[in-house]
């Protein structure tokens, strides 16, 4: 069974938004891959004043897939070795991306869907 993570702000569920930035949301929200919500833990990358990089915390707590609105082409790679499968789309809530992920309507994430400027 996959394990699906969203980039999100706050703690609203399937319902919740999507955050503009994966590396800056507040939290990520864990779903299988029937759509229900299995965890939601704290952004404590560096990026937000902890330790480590989003991708090495996403893995620590099993992703497989990463579903989000806009990631680097370093953030990209990184996912890549971790064997975490890269989607970018635009979508505001949590239910929205994953329904268009689950539809099969998304592409895997290359260097074109990256973003061109750091966050």
């Amino acid at each position: 069974m996959a394990r699906i993570v969203v980039p999100t702000d706050g703690k609203g569920g399937v319902d919740g938004k999507v955050a503009m930035h994966f590396g800056r949301c507040d939290t990520y929200t864990f779903l299988n891959d029937d759509g229900d919500i299995v965890e939601v833990i704290e952004n404590t990358s560096s990026h937000m004043g902890g330790t480590g990089l989003p991708p090495e915390l996403m893995k620590e707590h099993g992703a497989d897939i990463l579903l989000c609105k806009g990631l680097g082409m370093k953030a990209i790679d990184m996912c890549r070795e971790f064997g975490i499968e890269v989607y970018v789309c635009q979508a505001e809530t949590v239910r929205e991306m994953f329904d268009k992920w689950k539809r099969g309507s998304l592409a895997k994430a290359g260097a074109e869907d990256a973003c061109k400027h750091e966050h």
